[in-house]
């Protein structure tokens, strides 16, 4: 099991600080300690629009010259609009980003039913409320609309070898294992996989985190953990927050996945806003975020 560093954390949205490129993003992994990278496909980081041939080749020959492997693109998909040309956009985009995990070598890419979409407000990012249209769609419809355009990118990625993971996140998918496991199963593609992360599986009682793993461990090839529950203090201890949320239950996820044998990456990702006393913070703190949170999963790894 391996350690990544998802590349969303330092996309420049949620702290003051500018975003880090892609080869800056590598050389960030390397100095923390990381063992891989996953690679967001948004500007400013990694647009595939703007990644050429030469660029990506050199974005390769750079990672394996730190000894950092490239472990998974990340889409931000949405198969879920009731207009036509959203989803076939959304289509066309994840075709794109096949296409780039070709040229970089990489096996798996990673794909949501419905992401809600971000916004820069000010500088800074924010969620986007979930739309609504008239006429509204069902949530039959908008299920059915995502299935069908999951099969089809399947089709694509299946000429490149590559492997689409479907992340257990919300909307149409509920929180949990259970809606995406079943979209999943209703795709019915060889190529089409999990990514499970602990965070969204709402429920983290021992009993429900293991028959989550279990029920899914033939399928699960990428999986996150979030770095802004964790911070260290001032002699640099790990500290972990709960934010009015039970504790995500990393021991007993970990030690699933090491017995089904998991062998793909843990990505440390931080994907929301990073606020202290309500304003935006500095991305040392989101530093201080990541380190915290990999010595912990490196703790727990090792323990499981």
């Amino acid at each position: 099991m391996k350690l990544a560093l998802f590349t969303v954390t330092y996309c420049g949205l949620w702290y003051r600080g500018r975003p880090l490129s892609l080869k800056e993003q590598i050389e960030k992994a390397k100095t923390m300690g990381f063992d891989a990278l996953t690679i967001e496909t948004k500007r400013p980081v990694a647009f595939p629009a703007d990644l050429d041939k030469e660029a990506r080749k050199e974005i390769r020959e750079y990672s394996d010259s730190l000894g950092i492997e490239l472990a998974a693109v990340e889409t931000m998909s949405n198969f879920a609009s009731p207009i036509i040309e959203d989803r076939e956009n959304n289509m066309l985009m994840v075709k794109e980003c096949i296409g780039l995990a070709n040229d970089l070598g990489l096996p798996i890419v990673k794909i949501f039913a419905a992401w809600r979409g971000t916004m820069r407000i000010d500088g800074f990012g924010w969620y986007c409320e979930e739309v609504t249209y008239k006429p509204s769609p069902t949530h039959l419809q908008r299920w059915n609309w995502c299935v069908e355009a999951i099969r089809d990118c399947a089709e694509w990625a299946e000429e490149y070898g590559v492997t689409l993971a479907l992340q257990n996140h919300p909307p149409v998918v509920n929180y949990g294992y259970e809606d995406a496991l079943q979209m999943v199963r209703e795709v019915r593609e060889d190529n089409v996989k999990l990514c499970l992360d602990a965070p969204l599986l709402g429920q983290q009682d021992d009993e429900y985190v293991r028959e989550a793993v279990q029920k899914r461990r033939d399928l699960i090839v990428l999986s996150h953990y979030g770095s802004l529950g964790f911070d260290e203090d001032p002699s640099g201890e790990t500290l972990r927050r709960a934010s009015g949320r039970p504790l995500v239950n990393y021991p007993v996820f970990i030690g699933e996945l090491k017995k089904i044998g998991y062998k793909g990456v843990l990505s440390s990702e931080e994907c929301s806003p990073v606020l202290e006393d309500h304003k935006f913070a500095s991305i040392e703190t989101v530093d201080r975020h990541v380190r915290a949170a990999l010595r912990y999963m490196r703790k727990t790894i090792a323990e499981a």
